[in-house]
């Protein structure tokens, strides 16, 4: 099927979508596009933006399914970074690291597709590959794209054990019970566990069954366990004043999932 070009009015008010993700006003885009999308159902251009704000919605696998009718957008660099952020966002990494590629090769300047690249070819275990593109991002832009920062395992460990001895006493109390635990990076396996997968960006997991899920015919043994992924937190931090507090602050997030609480309870309670 072909489409006609967006007209001058049209490609206006796609910039006024973009703004307005670039302004956080994730719900105000969302009817932006699906307004003009009912004026223009199925146009391959819409259909890209009509991906970011689904991607901003923290919904990948709608993002990936609306992309794949977009293949005659006019800008193929944006259409396979997003497809390869939807992917990403799904813990399909080889297909990330594809379509972040195909980005480049499109638009090789592209401070946040190197970012992408990077993370995918991370997860994937080309450590040295990932670095090089962790670079160039943060030469082209380092205000957005700053380096990840850099401290060996024994001063993260440390800061870990100095940050679990600031939390409030009934979070301390809570993690008698379940150890937390550092690992590198999250597993596919690990973030696959859940429906959604989780973000392969993601900071810590609480992983097995919550409080209010256990019986006492539960078999004994170990609850479960909080992990801390190093290298995410690591990427997310200036320093190790920033390091130490979002440390605290994913510890008890997970605590929160220890204690059978969703994500819209860990809002209410400042955990979220």
């Amino acid at each position: 099927m072909s489409y006609e070009t967006l007209d001058e009015t049209e490609w206006d008010s796609v910039e006024e979508v973009w703004d307005l993700l670039e302004e956080g006003q994730v719900a105000s885009a969302r009817s932006a596009i699906e307004s003009l999308l009912q004026r223009r159902p199925g146009h391959p251009d819409l259909r890209v933006v009509d991906a970011a704000v689904s991607l901003e919605e923290g919904d990948p696998a709608r993002a990936l399914e609306t992309l794949r009718g977009a293949e005659r957008s006019a800008d193929p660099a944006q259409l396979f970074y997003l497809r390869a952020s939807a992917h990403y966002g799904l813990a399909e990494l080889a297909e990330a690291r594809d379509d972040a590629r195909r980005a480049l090769a499109v638009s090789p300047d592209a401070p946040d597709t190197h970012a992408l690249y990077a993370r995918a070819l991370e997860m994937l275990g080309d450590l040295e590959t990932a670095e090089a593109h962790d670079r160039i991002a943060y030469d082209i832009d380092p205000e957005h794209f700053p380096l990840p920062l850099e401290v060996s395992d024994d001063e993260f460990d440390a800061v870990v054990e100095s940050s679990l001895t600031e939390l409030p006493e009934p979070v301390r109390r809570h993690l008698q019970e379940i150890p937390v635990l550092v690992e590198p990076l999250p597993s596919v396996e690990v973030l696959r566990a859940g429906e959604p997968p989780a973000s392969p960006d993601v900071l810590g997991l609480f992983v097995g069954r919550d409080l209010l899920a256990r019986s006492h015919s539960d078999l004994p043994g170990a609850p479960g366990a909080i992990y801390l992924f190093r290298r995410n937190l690591l990427r997310g931090c200036l320093d190790k004043e920033e390091l130490a507090r979002e440390i605290r602050i994913t510890v008890q997030h997970e605590v929160g999932h220890l204690l059978g609480l969703d994500e819209d309870d860990l809002e209410q309670w400042g955990l979220g």
